[in-house]
């Protein structure tokens, strides 16, 4: 039986931004380029807003440019020194400079009504358990989801049951996130979590075991 996690909700919320963590590199696995190529689409067929790291890279640059193909809006946020190592886009209308990462990650989490997590390295990782963990000590209220391709973030899921197991993420501390097999559940799955509807237990904190 999976752990459910109810999700902090406000019902007037509306989603009308998210935020994608992902990967300034493709990784090897195909099926993540192909999952970024169709988040991109989705976000911009539903008329939000996406925002993100950037950069023209990885599958930062296929999610954004997915979007933009498919007529959608997007806001990039880069800090000044990664401007050459993610490469830019500049065709963005919409692209904020910052001076720093701190000032990077708190734009985006202010423009985001939530949060998606494609595959993707350590600051993928860093950027997503933050919002996490600003959810648990209830700074927030905004969805987090983990779009869980091909198991890519099973071990991360593994890692959380063990937390919970040796007592440190406890019933009054639970960590809020949403678990996606695919990228298709994933809008649908916030606007529930943002309209305080039950979740299916698969998709609320689900364990290891379950995907």
């Amino acid at each position: 039986m999976p752990h459910l996690c109810v999700m902090n909700t406000v019902s007037q919320n509306q989603l009308t931004s998210v935020c994608v963590y992902c990967g300034s590199s493709f990784g090897s696995d195909p099926a993540h380029e192909a999952s970024a190529t169709r988040l991109g689409q989705l976000i911009a067929e539903a008329g939000l807003r996406l925002v993100y790291g950037g950069g023209s890279v990885g599958l930062m640059g296929t999610v954004a440019n997915a979007a933009l193909e498919a007529g959608g809006k997007v806001t990039g946020i880069i800090p000044r020194f990664l401007e050459k190592r993610e490469v830019m886009l500049d065709t963005l209308e919409d692209l904020v400079i910052t001076q720093d990462m701190h000032e990077r990650k708190h734009l985006m989490f202010e423009k985001a009504d939530a949060f998606i997590a494609l595959p993707g390295g350590i600051g993928t990782l860093e950027e997503v358990v933050e919002m996490m963990t600003w959810a648990q000590l209830g700074q927030h209220r905004k969805p987090v989801a983990l779009a869980n391709i091909n198991g890519f973030w099973s071990p991360l899921l593994e890692l959380l049951d063990h937390m919970r197991a040796q007592g440190y993420i406890r019933p009054d501390t639970e960590v809020p996130y949403l678990v996606a097999r695919s990228v298709d559940d994933v809008l649908p799955m916030l606007r529930r979590a943002l309209n305080g509807e039950p979740l299916p237990t698969e998709e609320a904190c689900a364990t290891v075991t379950d995907l």
